[in-house]
This record gives structure tokens, sequence and C-alpha cells, in this order.
């Protein structure tokens, strides 16, 4: 199944003023009749497919098997077709790596840090442009870490870098532990 929008949804996305919060912006956005259910899970999470059913049957989302796209689909015929796609949905989905958002995680935490070695380090990481500058002060940063909180945390925060940084970069990184 492709959703795609409805006249409703492109109204709702001109106004800015939709009931509607920034996820199911997103989600509209992304709904072009051309992504399946499982590629818009990919992109924006687990709960995707359950904003899906509930953008269908507020009428800004049909599927190419309903009617033309100015009607509002009913909810009991979505019903059925989805939940399928629901439980295929449900599987784990490998989420996307990037250097960007392992930055922006990065200055997310030294931000909280009240410390003025953080504190360098976040506007370092700011100002940083080069990849290589980027991932150089990141480092930096995980080896300041343990200093300024609990080994716990330093943990989690380098798991979670982990996950978020790109695979080719993994290497550099886990050498800091």
């Amino acid at each position: 199944m492709q959703p795609r929008k409805t006249d409703l949804a492109r109204t709702a996305l001109q106004a800015h003023r939709a009931p509607l919060d920034m996820r199911q912006r997103r989600l509209l956005i992304l709904c072009d009749g051309q992504r399946s259910i499982a590629e818009l899970t990919a992109l924006l999470g687990q709960d995707a497919a359950a904003m899906v059913i509930q953008l269908i049957q507020g009428g800004y989302l049909v599927t190419a098997a309903d009617a033309p796209a100015s009607t509002p689909p009913a909810p009991v015929t979505m019903t059925a077709p989805l939940a399928p796609s629901v439980t295929a949905a449900s599987a784990p989905v490998e989420r996307r790596r990037s250097l960007v958002a392992a930055r922006i995680y990065v200055l997310g935490i030294l931000e909280m840090q009240r410390h003025p070695n953080a504190a360098a380090l976040f506007r370092d990481l700011q100002q940083a442009r080069a990849e290589g500058e980027v991932l150089r002060v990141m480092q930096s940063a995980l080896q300041v870490l343990p200093a300024l909180t609990s080994e716990g945390y330093c943990q989690r925060v380098r798991q979670r870098l982990m996950e978020a940084l790109p695979v080719e970069h993994c290497s550099a990184f886990a050498a800091i532990a």
C-alpha cells in the first residue's frame, strides 16, 4: 500500500494552521503515492503505520485502491487492508546513520554539561566543518565526558553515538571505551 495526499491534506500543509503535529506533517509530505508503509516506517519510526491509519481516517490520506483523492475514505474499508502491513512494519528496522545525526547528538550532550571543558568542546564541534575535524572533536568529547559525568551515563552516550554514526566511522570510536 502506498498512501497519497488528499486535497484536504494539501490544503492543511499550505495553511500551517491545521490540527496536525510536526510528525503528521512530515508524514503527509512523504506520502506521495510512491512510498510504501515499510519505507515510511524506515524514515519516520515504528509509529508511522499508526499515523497513516489516523490520517486515512481523518481524510488526509488515501490509497490507490480507494476512491478519488478528493473524497475521504471510510475508516471501515481501510482497517482490513492495513492489518498485514502493520504487522510487517513492526519488524525491527535499522535506523538511518549519519554524521550529522551523531554530531547533533553530541552537541546536545555537551550542551547539557555545565562545565567549561564541555562548553569549549561544544563551540569546537559547532564550528567544525570538515569531516575529519568533526570526528576528532567528537572523539575528544567522548574522552572528556567520563570526568564530567558518571560511567553509566558515558556508556549510554557511547552506545547511542555508535547507533547514530555511519558504520565506516564506528571503528574510530570503538577504541574509546
